[in-house]
Order: C-alpha cells, then sequence, then structure tokens
C-alpha cells in the first residue's frame, strides 16, 4: 500500500518525503519495526514512542507518523547521548534516513484511520453495533449476538471476555482493542463469513480514539455512574460522561435507556434518531410486571414487552436488572427487522461465562451459578438479588485478591455475612500474600453480622464441598472468578476454571 493510501481521511502535514512509497507494515510497537513499514508514535501513560522513533528509523520504517515533534527530536538526541536543545522544527533531522515524516494532530487517531486504510475498512462491509454504559454491556452484547445467530447470521462480537467469531475466541488485551487490533478482528470476522459485529465501547477506547473513522450501524447508551476515575483513566465523572457520548457523533440511530437520569445529556451529540426503553414510562418499548421465577433448574426473571413489540419474555439470568439489557437487545434487534418469535428463543438460550452464569449440572441438586463479583458492591448486588429468590439457604464462596486494598475483603465479607446462609472461605488469586492472612480480614466482615462460615483454602476442594453439601432447594454462589480461567499465587498464573471443576466433579457425583 502507498504511503498516501494509508493516510486517507486524516489531516497531515508532510515533514519530510514524498507519500509514494510502498509501505509493507503499520506498526506502533517499535520491537516490531521492520524494513518499509510506517511506524506510528503514540503516547501513552507510561510510553511515548516518540522516544523510539530513531530506534525504528534505524531499523528500517519507511515512514514516521508523529504528533510530536520536539519529542521526536528529543528522543532522537537522547539515544544518541547529546544534550536535548529543543524546537519545534528539527524533525526533519531527527528523523535521520527515514524518506517520509508525516505530522498529525493526534497520533492514535491518525493509528484508527491508518489500520482502518490498511484492512480495507472492513468495518464498512459489516452491520457494527457499539454499546457503552457503566453496566450491562457484556450481558447486552451476549444476548445480541446470540438473537441474530438465532435469525440465521454468523456474528462477531468483542467485549470484556475477548473477541469472538461465531463459537472461536480471541484473546483481547482491552475490552475495546487497540485500533489496530480492532480493525484485523473487523478483516478476519468478513473473512469467516459474519454479517454482523458487536461490541462493546469503552470510554478509554473512545476518549483515545480507537474507534475513529468506524460508522456504526446502531449505537446503544445503556446507563451511567461513577467508575473509572483515576490519573489513569478520567480526571472526574463529567469527564467519564463527556467521553462515552462521543459514540454518538459515529453512529446511526441510537438505542436509550429512557430510566437513566443522564440519558438526554448522553445522547446530545447523536445525529441520527433516538429509539427509547423503559421500564418506568412511555417509550418505544417497555417492560412491565417484571418479577424473578425460579421453577426446577431456571432461575430466571420474566416480563411483559409492550410498545412497538408485544411479547412475555423469559431470560435465563436471575434478577430484574437484566431486563434492562434484555430491553436494549430487544430494542437493537427488533429495529433491524428480526422476527419476535427468534428474539424470543434467542432470550431464551443466551448465557455469559462468569455473569450469573447457571451451571444445569446441578439440576435437581440445588441451584449453582458462578459470577464475576469481586468487590462489595457487586457481591451485595448479586446476593440481595438472589436472597429475593427466597432459598433454603444461600450459600456463597469467595476468597479475596492479594496486593488489593483490605477495606475491599472486609466489605466483601459483611455483605456475604448480611445475606448468606453459609459463606465458604477459600483462595481468590492470593498473589503474593497468604491466603489465611487474606481470609482474616474477610472473618471481620463476617462478623459484624455474625455471618456463619467455613475455610477451605483449596478452591477446588471447596467447590467440591458445597456440592457435596448441596440441597435442592439451595441457592449457591461462586464469586469472584467469573469468566477467568487462572489463579496467580506468587507471581505466577496457574490454570484454574471454575466452570470446568463444577461440570468435572458433577459428571463424577451425579454421572
Amino acid at each position: 500500500m502507498l504511503l498516501k493510501e494509508l493516510l486517507n481521511g486524516m489531516e497531515f502535514e508532510c515533514l519530510q518525503g514524498g507519500l509514494e512509497q510502498e509501505i509493507t507494515a503499520l506498526v506502533y510497537d517499535s520491537r516490531k519495526v521492520e524494513p518499509g513499514c510506517a511506524f506510528v508514535c503514540l503516547k501513552g501513560a507510561k510510553f511515548d514512542g516518540h522516544t523510539f522513533a530513531a530506534q525504528a528509523a534505524g531499523n528500517g520504517a519507511a515512514a514516521l507518523i508523529i504528533e510530536d515533534a520536539a519529542a521526536l527530536k528529543q528522543g532522537a538526541e537522547n539515544a544518541e547521548g547529546q544534550e536535548a536543545t529543543l524546537t519545534e522544527h528539527d524533525a526533519r533531522e531527527s528523523a535521520g534516513n527515514v524518506p517520509a515524516v508525516i505530522l498529525v494532530k493526534n497520533s492514535r487517531e491518525a493509528l484508527a484511520y491508518a489500520a482502518r486504510n490498511w484492512f480495507g475498512n472492513p468495518a464498512s462491509k459489516l452491520k457494527v453495533i457499539g454499546l457503552t454504559g457503566t453496566k450491562g454491556k457484556t450481558t447486552t452484547t451476549h444476548m445480541i449476538k446470540k438473537i441474530l445467530e438465532e435469525a440465521g447470521n454468523k456474528v462477531g462480537m468483542i467485549g470484556t471476555l475477548g473477541a469472538f467469531i461465531g463459537t472461536e475466541k480471541y484473546k483481547t488485551a482491552n475490552t475495546t482493542p487497540e485500533s489496530y487490533e480492532l480493525q484485523r478482528l473487523f478483516a478476519k470476522m468478513l473473512e469467516e463469513g459474519c454479517t454482523y459485529a458487536v461490541m462493546e465501547v469503552s470510554s478509554q477506547a473512545l476518549k483515545l480514539g480507537r474507534t475513529a473513522g468506524i460508522e456504526f450501524a446502531y449505537g446503544a447508551f445503556l446507563n451511567i455512574s461513577p467508575d473509572h476515575i483515576s490519573p489513569d483513566e478520567h480526571k472526574d465523572f463529567q469527564e467519564y460522561l463527556d467521553c462515552k457520548k462521543l459514540l454518538f457523533r459515529q453512529t446511526g440511530p441510537v438505542i436509550v435507556n429512557k430510566d437513566d437520569p443522564r440519558w438526554q445529556e448522553a445522547t446530545e451529540l447523536a445525529k441520527d434518531r433516538l429509539v427509547t426503553v423503559s421500564q418506568k414510562g412511555e417509550a418505544d418499548y417497555m417492560a412491565e410486571n417484571a418479577h424473578n421465577i425460579w421453577e426446577g433448574s431456571f432461575l430466571g426473571v420474566t416480563f411483559t414487552l409492550s410498545g412497538k413489540r408485544s411479547a412475555q419474555v423469559s431470560l435465563p439470568m436471575p434478577g430484574t436488572f437484566n431486563v434492562e439489557n434484555a430491553l436494549i437487545a430487544i430494542a437493537i434487534t427488533a429495529e433491524i427487522g428480526i422476527a419476535t418469535e427468534q428474539i424470543l428463543s434467542g432470550l431464551a438460550k443466551v448465557y455469559v461465562k462468569g455473569r450469573t452464569q447457571l451451571m444445569t449440572c446441578m439440576a435437581g441438586h440445588g441451584t449453582l451459578l458462578i459470577d464475576y463479583a469481586h468487590n462489595a458492591v457487586s457481591a451485595e448486588n448479586l446476593l440481595s438479588m438472589l436472597k429475593a429468590y427466597q432459598p433454603d439457604r444461600l450459600i456463597c464462596l469467595f476468597g479475596g485478591g492479594g496486593n488489593r486494598a483490605k477495606a475491599r475483603r472486609y466489605d466483601m465479607g459483611e455483605a456475604a455475612g448480611k445475606y448468606a446462609d453459609l459463606t465458604v472461605l477459600t483462595m481468590d488469586n492470593p498473589r503474593d500474600e497468604e491466603v489465611e492472612e487474606i481470609n482474616k480480614t474477610i472473618i471481620e466482615g463476617l462478623n459484624v453480622h455474625g455471618g456463619k462460615y467455613v475455610t477451605v483454602i483449596d478452591r477446588e476442594e471447596a467447590i467440591h464441598y458445597v456440592i457435596d453439601n448441596a440441597r435442592p432447594g439451595d441457592i449457591i454462589a461462586l464469586l469472584g472468578k467469573g469468566h477467568e480461567e487462572y489463579q496467580e499465587i506468587k507471581g505466577q498464573k496457574y490454570y484454574f476454571s471454575e466452570e470446568k471443576v463444577v461440570e468435572e466433579y458433577c459428571k463424577k457425583k451425579f454421572g
């Protein structure tokens, strides 16, 4: 691909060289530079790619894409062991033998456009659906994927649990991957015959321009509450919200949850029509009479759908909070044109790994689920919700993460003591701490409400213990690990899958 083709769609200034040279690769990691590549200098919280520009040039990069000429010169002079005297006009010299130096306003956005061009703009050949919000994105994307598949489509999905193309899983580093990986995934989806891609769009991805240049067929706003506020993420709640709403500058119709008090502000940049959902008032899609249902091995929620579609909906996911997620999924797929019967069938079959994941192998012997709840808020929300089903006993199993705030362990203990009839204390990711010391703090929290507990340090043995002691009227919640498939102990990660442990032991015990 010619450099000028790689730069299509972005504003830039060519500081050196021409635009006709052939580019052999697009790279933003200096360790992957190869002769003929274009190297994009990204600024991060800990590293600045401009400091590696001289190294990239020395390794044969054909073009540098930069946003800071002064930082480029600084990196070059430091590499040569010279004292740096910064000016804004020395990028040409600093680039050494690199044929082209391209100055852009934001190199992260430039990478997004370049990656789009490099892979042939694959998103334009897919119907891409983007969801943003504080809670529920993972569950809702799974719902949409299942409904679309029920209607005969092959669907790609990108989010917290990784990327999926059909049933094939691909590991990703972030909820919304860096733009190059994102575009590569879109290209792979096309190659595998996908017609839709549904993805979680994080506030960080929007802040850093990872989704720049993508035109989403549909967007969705679920909800917003304070989160991800730190020196390395968002300085305050307003910035967090401002980043979330950037999504709707690049989407078609926006499905919006009217029950969130900030829905109007969140969608003020929308360039297309709004489609509303609500559990509390008038909207395009409404849910009424939501209530929990527990029959045999089915633990879930039902509600009546009205508005542009009418139906009785059953979800195999406990908790009325999942009604909001289902409404968003229903509205998006209904607006696409999916039949109501296919929507209901998809919702009836959906499950999310590690998110109130019911283990059907326990049928007749108790109701067991796996959930990622790993802090006090999520644990209390989950346990209080499960308590509302009025089980004979509510049993929870969890441990605490090592090298993390002790207050989190105490608070989780307090939540468990408040709601659970029995808590089984075990190992989570102890990291560099001793499990017994972690559990001492949890016990202090349990004692606030006189919570009954037993301790089984080995997590696999602890799971065996709760299965051995389960009764048909019990609800058992395994907390903290969720979708994770490892335990981190003394600097090492060891394979561990709760799902696999439960399935294998149930097969051994129940046949």
